[in-house]
């Protein structure tokens, strides 16, 4: 089985940044492409960005608008989210996922194989 743990979720203000981590802390197999998620109260999951197993191209959705990027660190098993110019429309839960084949994009939960256990991001105006 494979286990994803987020960290790096935390308050801060409006304008501000955050970078979150994902490690793959237990793999069996090989893991490809890794995408963000967010959840926000009420709301239903959306998709943030992916990233390619070289890590050469990635994809966000429409409301990252470059605020947003993706990179990940094969030899640590490690992908972040780097967020900059955080709005309150932001606050959510933000979750990691992996896919088990190299799909890319990979906008839709349904592609994922495995997710983390999310971690809180609040922006406060």
């Amino acid at each position: 089985q494979v286990q994803l743990e987020e960290s790096g979720g935390g308050l801060v203000q409006a304008g501000g940044s955050l970078r979150l981590s994902c490690v793959i802390s237990r793999r069996t197999g090989n893991i490809y492409t890794k995408g963000w998620f967010r959840q926000a109260p009420g709301k239903e999951r959306e998709f943030v960005g992916s990233i390619n197993w070289v890590g050469s191209r990635t994809y966000y959705g429409e409301f990252v608008k470059g605020r947003f990027t993706i990179s990940r660190d094969n030899a640590k098993d490690t992908v972040y989210l780097q967020m900059d110019s955080l709005k309150p429309e932001d606050t959510a839960v933000y979750y990691c996922a992996a896919i088990r084949t190299p799909t890319f994009p990979a906008t839709m939960q349904e592609d994922y194989n495995y997710w983390g256990q999310g971690t809180q991001v609040t922006v406060s105006s």
